[in-house]
């Protein structure tokens, strides 16, 4: 009863964030090109939200230990909240300025809350390790159910209000909040190892070195992101001429990666015994 009531608190904290974030993401370039941008301008604001997200995670890690996870997770909530209201401008440099907050909060997020989780669970309540993939396994479970209902209720938004496709960026703001407000009073505060930043990038660094296949890894990984960002700018433009809502297509993107990963858990723990390479 412990363990439920600890990953009860996490859950109601941490879901309403990635709802938030999953709001934000099937409308963005239509919301762009609705305010008069032309495609380079719209993948120059795409980049400043991946530049800000890849320059930032270098040194996230430290940030959160040092600042404080509980407040990192609270930061977060408060720096897409800015992002989505920055929606609203028509301007180019506030839209620049959303996007790289965009980017920072979306870092923290993917970050300061799992780090957060992890001390709680393992440090102060000594709770077996074997239990994290439990609370982990069912993050991803309503991780996927909140992505396909975001594409879906994003468009309906978009459409049913005369607000249009920045909707969705408004409604993401009271789960922002509601992630702030929770995590702030509900939970406990903890910090990790003091590391001076050099530090901790130089021992990243020899780690690589020293393990090529982590170095290989992390460079797959790296492609198979980069494919991903592509396709997260390429999409609407190339389907939004043929007349397909945005938000079902979002909605069918994501759960059809939801089914690949349950499909890739059953191979990998069924008759199969399927293993990464």
């Amino acid at each position: 009863p412990a363990f439920r009531g600890f990953q009860r608190r996490f859950l109601l904290g941490y879901l309403p964030a990635l709802a938030a974030d999953w709001l934000q993401g099937p409308l963005l370039f239509q919301l762009l090109h609705s305010r008069g941008f032309l495609r380079s301008q719209i993948a120059a604001l795409y980049s400043c939200g991946f530049a800000s997200n890849v320059a930032f995670g270098l040194v996230s890690g430290v940030f959160v230990d040092r600042l404080g996870r509980k407040k990192s997770c609270v930061l977060s909530s408060g720096l897409s909240s800015v992002s989505c209201l920055l929606q609203l401008s028509h301007d180019f440099l506030a839209l620049a300025a959303a996007r790289v907050l965009a980017g920072l909060g979306t870092s923290l997020l993917f970050s300061a809350f799992e780090s957060w989780y992890l001390h709680e669970h393992l440090e102060r309540h000594d709770f077996p390790a074997e239990w994290i993939a439990d609370t982990f396994s069912r993050v991803a479970l309503w991780n996927s159910g909140l992505a396909v209902a975001a594409g879906l209720l994003a468009w309906l938004l978009a459409e049913g209000l005369p607000l249009g496709p920045v909707a969705p960026f408004l409604l993401a703001l009271p789960f922002l909040a509601l992630s702030g407000i929770f995590a702030g009073k509900n939970w406990d505060e903890n910090y990790g190892k003091s590391r001076p930043c050099g530090k901790a990038c130089g021992e990243g660094l020899r780690g690589l070195a020293s393990e090529p296949r982590a170095l290989l890894l992390g460079l797959v990984q790296a492609l198979v992101e980069s494919i991903l960002l592509i396709f997260a700018f390429l999409w609407t433009p190339v389907l939004e001429p043929h007349g397909i809502p945005l938000g079902i297509a979002f909605s069918a993107f994501t759960a059809a990666s939801a089914a690949g990963s349950a499909l890739f858990r059953r191979g990998a723990t069924g008759r199969l015994r399927l293993q990464p390479l």
